[in-house]
């Protein structure tokens, strides 16, 4: 049997896709979170702001669990 796996490689692409549009838009706002809150000392927001840019998803998961969650 032969099977076109054209259009199950398409849906694959797009959730990918989906997917990755999701994770960059929480990582932005992580960011944007960061760098308007007020923090104890500037030090702290600076340090934030380097953990979230140079680790990705797994700093805004951090910082968004540690932080974010903490100060509802």
């Amino acid at each position: 049997m032969i099977f076109d796996f054209g259009i199950l490689a398409f849906i694959f692409g797009l959730i990918a896709l989906i997917i990755s549009i999701l994770v960059f838009v929480f990582w932005i706002l992580m960011i944007i979170d960061c760098v308007k809150r007020k923090f104890k000392e500037d030090i702290e927001k600076i340090v934030w702001i380097l953990v979230i840019i140079f680790t990705g998803l797994i700093g805004a998961l951090i910082y968004y669990f540690i932080v974010k969650r903490k100060k509802k």
